[in-house]
């Protein structure tokens, strides 16, 4: 007796191995060509997979000669069944196969004005074979995305859409947009561009540029738009975002404080470790105190309350977004404590959307230098006079000049003010 099941993508029940319903719901809810753009669309995505479809040509002819120039666009009988019978043909074997966990998988991926569509497949002999389609139309604030961030979203959803069968697994993506291999380098984006990042760098994953024209499954796919009633947002959240949360209200120090009010020490207890704890702490109901060895005391923290101290004497806007120790220093001074305050301070700092935003200091954040002349002594003079003073004898202008590189000065007072070689006969110095 067969026992019915769902095995790598297909079905297993007593009429054989069939194609889960799950993976081509996306090409069976494929709607009927309603121009020749729609129609050249599923002819490319047909022609992709013809060699695995006998007598493509034959089957395909009446859908290729609407495309004839001066034809008008009438959808028959004929036509209808020529598209069902190539739709068919998309969603059984050989073109869906189940997934090979030795080989590379494949997405092929594209993002339209309204919809995304991904293709996961694998390269066997040369051949592209199809493992499941996946395709989502856009609400909401994604439909005002730019065309960079429909793309990279598109890959989000197919990341999160095959996750079961990529997880540990080479990933090559296949998009027509060449900018999304330089934008997991970026280090100066904008938060939600960062997640995404962070998010794809659980895998190993390799973007590869594809034409348009060339990536015509994945173009196709991300046309469809269907009515959902039920219609869910993409989960473009990273699934550690709720690394720091903790899911009990159990303290850290129930042990401890039991031992110094009623003396109780549990069996697995080190009833030494719990006598040389005493002494550094002090019970005042509802609070546990640590004695610290500046005399001061801080109030022990809950674990459930410990990222929201994080959160406040980091994040905030008094927080400064300073490093773990300064963090750390912070926490102390706040009169906190808790078991490996400086590591979840550590931890939290790097994990922190705008320090990670912000990056390290780099040359580009210096000031410029400034260009430093090499001078011998004497070469260069500083010179200025100020006056008329007050006399003192005869004179009632100083004379100062200043050497460059030694710093040297030379001081005159001189009778009046007097211009060309007049002023330097009165200051004594040589002719040329």
């Amino acid at each position: 007796m067969v026992r019915e099941g769902i095995v790598l993508g297909h079905k297993v029940s007593e009429r054989g191995i069939e194609v889960d319903r799950a993976k081509i719901e996306v090409i069976e809810q494929l709607p009927l060509p309603a121009n020749l753009k729609a129609l050249r669309s599923f002819l490319g995505h047909a022609g992709f997979y013809r060699r695995f479809i006998k007598n493509f040509s034959f089957i395909a002819r009446p859908l290729t000669n609407l495309l004839a120039k001066d034809t008008p666009f009438v959808f028959d009988d004929v036509c209808l069944e020529a598209f069902h019978t190539l739709k068919k043909a998309l969603v059984t074997a050989p073109i869906i196969q189940p997934p090979d966990w030795n080989a590379p998988f494949e997405i092929m991926c594209d993002a339209n004005d309204y919809a995304i569509g991904a293709v996961l497949g694998q390269s066997k002999d040369r051949k592209h074979h199809t493992i499941s389609y996946a395709s989502k139309t856009l609400t909401g604030p994604h439909l005002n995305y730019s065309t960079t961030k429909k793309e990279l979203l598109a890959v989000v959803f197919a990341i999160d859409k095959f996750r079961s069968y990529l997880v540990g697994a080479k990933v090559i993506i296949y998009t027509d947009h060449g900018a999304l291999k330089y934008l997991l380098t970026k280090k100066d984006a904008k938060p939600r561009l960062i997640r995404w990042v962070l998010l794809l760098q659980e895998f190993d994953i390799e973007i590869r540029d594809k034409k348009g024209v060339e990536n015509s499954v994945a173009d196709h796919v991300s046309r469809m738009q269907f009515e959902e009633t039920l219609s869910l947002l993409i989960d473009d959240y990273m699934r550690d975002d709720t690394l720091l949360k903790v899911t009990t209200s159990q303290p850290w120090y129930p042990d401890l404080v039991n031992y110094m009010v009623t003396g109780y020490v549990p069996k697995e207890a080190n009833k030494r470790k719990l006598v040389h704890d005493s002494r550094f702490y002090l019970w005042d109901d509802p609070y546990l105190y640590k004695l610290c060895a500046d005399g001061l005391l801080c109030r022990c923290i809950p674990a459930c309350e410990v990222p929201q101290i994080l959160d406040r004497c980091h994040s905030s806007s008094y927080g400064g977004h300073y490093g773990a120790y300064r963090t750390h220093a912070k926490i102390w001074q706040s009169g906190f404590y808790w078991p490996n305050m400086y590591d979840d301070a550590k931890e939290f700092v790097r994990r922190c959307p705008r320090c990670q935003r912000q990056g390290n200091i780099n040359p580009r954040d210096a000031m410029p230098l400034t260009s430093n002349f090499q001078l011998d002594v004497f070469d260069v003079w500083g010179i200025d006079f100020t006056g008329p003073f007050r006399k003192c004898g005869d004179k009632e202008y100083i004379f100062i000049a200043v050497d460059y590189v030694s710093k040297w000065n030379f001081i005159s007072l001189f009778v009046s003010m007097t211009r060309g070689p007049h002023l330097i006969d009165a200051l004594g110095f040589p002719p040329e």
